[in-house]
């Protein structure tokens, strides 16, 4: 029978119902170069946070910690998109599994990511093609709707599907609105260091980000000069200062301190990205215990870019 095994045990049979694997798709963490509620213009580097999400025919073992309701209202999406759901399925017989290596709530894209991967998951049990536009607008109608972005998320979606950088519009047609698409930052060159602070407890308004375009202009600035790592830091100022953080400024201007080649607070924050030349391990080690002493209560994580390799399209 398909989908069951027999065992003999002392002479009993049982049989054991196996759990199904539909479909399965993955995606990636990313952090911000300018976040897009300033300028209407957004930009995010891949980094190397794996997510998969796995389609199953019943719950998974795994808790899957979804308060937003992301994946349920991305499923309710498909079905209203008239999507094809997999042969012999209803949407109530579809359960999820997800391993996640992207810290939530802190601006490292986790949400984008969790949708794009879901999407993946989908396509791959329906035989369904989907242009990476047309993911990325439904990631954008489910994150607003459940209430977890004021944009819209259109640039860290983009950002989630494939490595290296890219530059975008968030006002165009999401099918025009890749402006710049860089192959990112060598992942030999540079080693990335996440100083997390715990969830996120506020959600910020458009109009705090508004308020600081200087600094948002320079970070746009510096990408159409494709200088990625000084976008970094100007955006990380502008958005401590519209999330009115002292902390995560006095905290990246520590990290320069200590010989940071780049330092800024990623999204709406907390997270605290860092970035420094992967050869200079003491500069590394000494940010990690600087930060280890002086902020108990942080997580600490280390990790790289993701860039294209050379030959490969990114997809």
């Amino acid at each position: 029978m398909p989908g069951t095994s027999v065992c003999l045990l002392t002479g009993v049979s049982r049989s054991v119902e196996r759990m199904a694997v539909i479909g399965k798709g993955s995606a990636h963490g990313a952090c911000s170069l300018l976040h897009a509620a300033a300028l209407g213009y957004g930009a995010n580097i891949a980094l190397d946070l794996p997510i998969t999400v796995r389609l199953l025919d019943r719950p998974s073992k795994r808790d899957v910690k979804d308060d937003d309701g992301l994946l349920q209202r991305l499923l309710e999406a498909w079905v209203e998109a008239k999507y094809p759901l997999p042969e012999g399925y209803q949407i109530e017989d579809l359960h999820w599994g997800v391993k996640s290596e992207i810290p939530k709530k802190q601006g490292l894209k986790s949400s984008s990511a969790l949708c794009i991967a879901a999407l993946r998951a989908l396509c791959d049990a329906t035989d369904t093609s989907l242009e990476p536009h047309e993911m990325v607008r439904m990631t954008a109608e489910v994150q607003l709707a459940a209430g977890v972005s004021i944009t819209g998320s259109i640039d860290d979606a983009w950002a989630c599907m494939s490595p290296g950088w890219k530059l975008v519009d968030v006002q165009a047609p999401i099918e025009e609105g890749v402006l710049l698409d860089e192959p990112g930052l060598d992942t030999e060159d540079w080693t990335v260091l996440l100083v997390l602070r715990g969830p996120r407890e506020v959600q910020p308004s458009l109009e705090d980000f508004a308020s600081q375009a200087t600094a948002f202009q320079q970070a746009l600035s510096a990408l159409q000069e494709k200088n990625p790592l000084v976008a970094m830091t100007w955006n990380g100022r502008g958005t401590v200062a519209a999330l009115r953080d002292i902390e995560g400024r006095k905290m990246a201007n520590d990290s320069f301190m200590n010989s940071a080649r780049a330092a800024g607070v990623s999204g709406s924050g907390p997270a605290l990205v860092i970035v420094v030349p992967k050869q200079q391990v003491p500069t590394v080690e000494r940010i990690k215990s600087f930060y280890g002493s002086r902020h108990p209560n942080a997580t600490i994580v280390q990790t790289s870019f993701l860039s294209v390799v050379e030959g490969d399209s990114g997809e």
